[in-house]
Formats: structure tokens, sequence, C-alpha cells
């Protein structure tokens, strides 16, 4: 089944390679979506692909391995879109 995840991860994670963190976690594991800057200072991370990859990725977001200090990951899961490729912003 494909699961179409959105992310919004809080602390402190921008300018310490978080985006580049998650885009090698998404690649690595052939996950669709993107990586982006928000203006509030957190990173909204898309993720795309089969449900239970999206769901060990997600897991990665906020482990031992994720740069900067992440204090919270809210997910919520929105349609598929079949998107191809993973862009950072």
């Amino acid at each position: 089944m494909t699961r179409r995840a959105v992310a919004l991860v809080s602390g402190a994670v921008q300018g310490v390679g978080y985006r580049w963190f998650a885009r090698s976690r998404a690649e690595a594991a052939g996950l669709a979506g993107s990586a982006t800057n928000l203006a509030d200072g957190r990173v909204e991370v898309v993720l795309e692909g089969d449900d239970a990859v999206v769901a060990a990725v997600l897991a990665d977001l906020d482990g031992p391995g994720a740069p900067g200090h992440v204090t919270d990951v809210q997910v919520r899961d929105e349609p598929p879109r079949r998107g191809t490729g993973f862009t950072t912003a």
C-alpha cells in the first residue's frame, strides 16, 4: 500500500543539515518527497512510497542520527500523489 506522510519537524533543525539528512534517508529507502525549511523554523518532510518504508523513515526523523535537536514531529497523512524523486528547498 502506498502512503504519503507529511511530517512537521520542530526544534533546532535549520542550518544543521537536517534537510539533507531527510533526503539521504528517503532516497536510500526509495521514497519520493521533499524536505523544506519553513519560515517558523520547522522543517516539512514529505515522504511517499510503501507504507512500511515510510513508517521506518518517519521513525528516523527524530532518531539518534538526526542532526540538530528535534523536539517534536507531527505527522499527517495525505492522499498519495504518485510523485517521483526527492527535492529540498
